[in-house]
């Protein structure tokens, strides 16, 4: 099952995004995460999609909304997607990205953008799931020094 969580599910979101985080080299810090996650659940900066096993959530997806002046659209940021470790591979990243897209259609979003790893191997699944590797743009970044 997915859900869309809210703030009451903080606690239910917090252990997972903290491991997300320490999967990508990060310390674990329980209470910055969940402090990250309050901060933008009161701001309404993002939404969370919460997958349950056996009432347990063992996945999520976090996404922010962000615009095109182009295009003039909105447009969702897929920031995180993680499934804990001894879950992966029964297909519930594959099931988040199809509620995710789905979830974005029906609020008339212009689409998802994502980036990943080059060595990422879930390149394979975007790709079978409609998403395209961005062939047009590059995609710079600049760190504030402070």
């Amino acid at each position: 099952m997915i859900k869309q969580a809210t703030l009451q599910d903080l606690d239910l979101i917090a252990p997972l995004f903290d491991a997300y985080r320490v999967f990508y080299g990060q310390n674990s810090d329980l209470n910055a995460a969940k402090e990250f996650l309050r901060e933008r659940f009161d701001k309404q900066e993002n939404i969370v999609l919460l997958f349950f096993e056996n009432d347990q959530p063992v996945g999520f997806t976090q996404l922010y909304t962000t615009f095109s002046s182009v295009s003039m659209e909105a447009f969702y940021i897929l920031n995180d997607l993680f499934v804990v470790p001894e879950h992966r591979g029964k297909g519930i990243g594959e099931a988040l990205l199809k509620h995710t897209q789905d979830f974005c259609g029906n609020q008339k979003f212009k689409g998802l953008a994502l980036e990943t790893a080059m060595d990422n191997p879930a390149q394979r699944l975007y790709e079978r799931l409609g998403w395209k590797r961005d062939q047009e743009y590059l995609h710079y970044f600049w760190k504030s020094s402070e």
